[in-house]
């Protein structure tokens, strides 16, 4: 009887968690659709039109850089918000509310939030990356000259090489009078060779 009301429990939380990866991955796929295909190609028709309307330029641009910033926040704070009931598909709604024209979610989150915000520190960002600039410089030149310091010493290594295999090594004293005695006991077995023939 309570291996009954285990199996059944068990069939039932299996169902579940089914359902709700179909339901995440319907979720994500239509954030795909409708936060990033769908507005990329609107803004692809507003910018191929001959004479595009400024306004409509405006509208998506502002609308790329709410999904920049977004994305970064997301990045930092899905670990702590995403757990939450409902969060992907409130994330799908706002993206939805962001480009609807009715709405105008675009203008109103951006002129009301970000640009606000973005106005009162741009100092300080643009001396920030000013700053941050200027280190990852440094930090490239440093490793630019690391790398053709370690190219070079690789470079003269390998012609190093390559020069004491290409060039014969000169045999010893020793090796030589070797060879010499060798050459002469030969030359003597030789002869007496052809003596007792």
């Amino acid at each position: 009887m309570m291996m009954m009301i285990l199996n059944r429990d068990w069939r039932t939380v299996q169902r579940d968690t089914v359902i709700t990866m179909i339901g995440s991955l319907l979720t994500r796929v239509l954030l795909m659709v409708f936060g990033y295909v769908y507005p990329a190609y609107e803004c692809f028709k507003t910018v191929e039109q001959n004479k595009p309307e400024i306004q409509q330029l405006q509208f998506w641009c502002q609308y790329w850089i709410l999904v920049a910033a977004l994305t970064v926040f997301e990045r930092v704070g899905d670990a702590l918000i995403s757990w939450l009931p409902m969060y992907s598909e409130a994330k799908l709604a706002f993206f939805i509310y962001l480009w609807l024209p009715n709405t105008k979610g675009t203008t109103y989150v951006y002129d009301s939030f970000f640009k606000p915000y973005v106005s009162k520190h741009e100092n300080e960002i643009d001396r920030n990356l000013v700053e941050l600039k200027t280190r990852a410089g440094d930090v490239a030149m440093i490793y630019m000259q690391k790398a053709i310091n370690h190219g070079q010493t690789r470079f003269f290594e390998i012609l190093q090489y390559i020069t004491e295999q290409s060039t014969p090594k000169p045999q010893s004293k020793e090796k030589k009078e070797t060879t010499t005695a060798e050459l002469d006991h030969a030359k003597v077995n030789d002869d007496a060779k052809k003596a007792a023939n």
